[in-house]
């Protein structure tokens, strides 16, 4: 999605630097949100490829459009704990001062842990709320309650077709496009302190506006030939923290998406992210803070800067 001078926001089909305003295009039934295109995406994406071609349209620079987030979801799935190094740092990171065991046998601990998630076939997953959605380019407000804002690239899949009770071979057929989401976590709130028999508590450490970084653009799944082989990385303030093959994957995206849908009907326009490898603040220590610029990329997906301000008192 994209918007002008006018601030009306448009879909547009991106090529070499150029954009397409898509909403006056007749033969996609004039869709006026990417989700319109995604409704009806098995015939849209062959229209999408002729007009990729198509030099006689009125085609803009992309540079002084601005760049929304790529589509506007109903529903928002998220996955913890998929990436085994990521879970690894997490919990050495998360150790209380009194735990007895040496580092590796925490670490022996955790690996165990992992591969009996793998055998029993159960990914964890929650719901986000899409209001915590913002544009890729746009500026991240660090809340003044936030204590401890930490980063998390993620690869994320966008549903084309309904998908209800699907299986892991079917899932990827209902999987239109992959986009880049910046999941950002308070860290200090994951866990409540008042009850700790709650467990956890995602609302409140997800889900402050602009928590959720998204896009630059979807890029349909017939140009992800394998989305097990992507590199997922993040800079901050120029400095790599986050280098990781989504190989590290527990759960792979068919089933994380095969999953899902055991629960709800993904609908079109559904984010299913699929986790954050290693590299996370509470890793290294250093967690966000007022100036910082975070770069994220995912191959072929493009790249997201998004800038961090501290909320103002």
């Amino acid at each position: 999605m994209f918007a002008g001078g006018d601030g009306r926001p448009f879909p547009g089909l991106v090529a070499g630097g150029l954009v397409l305003d898509l909403g006056g295009v007749s033969g996609l039934g004039n869709p006026t949100t990417t989700r319109d295109l995604l409704e009806r995406w098995d015939e849209a994406l062959s229209v999408l490829r002729v007009l990729a071609g198509d030099a006689d349209r009125s085609w803009r620079p992309l540079e002084g459009l601005r760049t929304l987030p790529p589509v506007e979801p109903r529903q928002m799935l998220q996955s913890g704990a998929n990436y085994r190094q990521h879970v690894i740092d997490l919990a050495l990171a998360h150790r209380s001062a009194d735990d007895p065991r040496t580092v590796e046998q925490a670490r022996a601990d955790v690996a165990a842990m992992m591969d009996r998630r793998a055998a029993e076939d159960q990914p964890y997953m929650f719901i986000g709320l899409p209001s915590s959605i913002t544009g890729p380019y746009d500026d991240v407000v660090l809340p003044a309650w936030c204590e401890k804002p930490d980063w998390e690239l993620e690869l994320t899949a966008v549903i084309g077709r309904p998908a209800y009770r699907v299986s892991p071979g079917e899932a990827l057929e209902h999987v239109a496009a992959y986009t880049i989401a910046n999941d950002l976590t308070a860290r200090e709130l994951i866990f409540r302190k008042d009850m700790p028999e709650i467990g956890t508590d995602w609302l409140r450490s997800k889900n402050a506006p602009g928590f959720t970084p998204l896009g630059p653009y979807l890029v349909p799944a017939a140009f992800v030939a394998d989305p097990s082989g992507l590199q997922v990385t993040l800079t901050l303030n120029g400095e790599t923290m986050q280098d990781e093959s989504t190989k590290d994957m527990i759960f792979d995206v068919a089933r994380m998406v095969s999953y899902a849908s055991q629960t709800t009907t993904l609908l079109p326009g559904d984010l299913v992210l699929t986790g954050s490898p290693a590299g996370n603040g509470m890793h290294w220590g250093r967690l966000l803070r007022d100036g910082d610029v975070m770069d994220g990329t995912v191959t072929g997906l493009g790249a997201q800067r998004t800038r961090c301000v501290a909320e103002q008192r």
